[in-house]
């Protein structure tokens, strides 16, 4: 199934379409203001494990990250952060960068893993917001993995669809996607350390 959501208005029955399919422990492709991803409902297990099965992996393995609505919501599910790391989330989010926190005790204990830490996004981008908005909780996400040289796949949503259509319940349009991933900052130690650079800028974020 290919939803196509408006990215700047998203289209409440479209999006109240794809929050029925979460809540049944779906698991859809989103867009974002990097790539596109696999995503499911925070506390769907069934959901959690057709995500690691579609990346190929043990749900307890998994690196999967967070979307959440606003910071408020980021401090549900994660430890309390000193005042230094939630200025940077501050000033970065929304936008493309990925932050590495310790977990809180509200997120489950499976996809806590024995690292208890947690990946944290809130992309720039309308549809994913307007999901989790609807949805009342968190999004568990990973980016669709490249396996091939067509960079259009990771950008074009109907190439993804034509790729994961029988391994998904849905693919949301959102208008073309990006092929570079978001900037990883690992904020677990208190102070911010770059892990990854993607499309998530560094100057005058650190």
């Amino acid at each position: 199934m290919l939803i196509s959501i408006h990215p700047d208005s998203p289209e409440q029955r479209k999006v109240d379409q794809v929050v029925d399919l979460l809540k049944r422990d779906g698991v859809v492709i989103i867009p974002s203001d990097s790539v596109y991803s696999f995503a499911c409902a925070l506390g769907s297990s069934k959901g959690l494990e057709k995500m690691a099965r579609l990346r190929d992996i043990q749900p307890e393995d998994a690196h999967f990250s967070l979307i959440c609505k606003d910071l408020s919501q980021v401090s549900e599910y994660t430890a309390p952060h000193n005042q230094t790391i939630f200025k940077l989330m501050k000033r970065a989010l929304p936008g493309p960068y990925t932050f590495i926190l310790d977990a809180g005790t509200n997120v489950p204990r499976l996809f806590r893993k024995s690292k208890k830490t947690v990946g944290i996004r809130i992309p720039d981008h309308g549809v994913p917001a307007a999901i989790v908005e609807a949805l009342g909780r968190p999004l568990v996400v990973s980016s669709v993995v490249q396996d091939d040289d067509v960079i259009e796949y990771l950008t074009d949503a109907e190439l993804v669809h034509e790729k994961y259509s029988k391994r998904v319940d849905a693919v949301i349009q959102g208008g073309i996607g990006n092929n570079e991933p978001s900037t990883v900052i690992d904020c677990t130690s208190g102070e911010a350390e770059v892990l990854r650079e993607g499309r998530g800028v560094i100057e005058g974020i650190l």
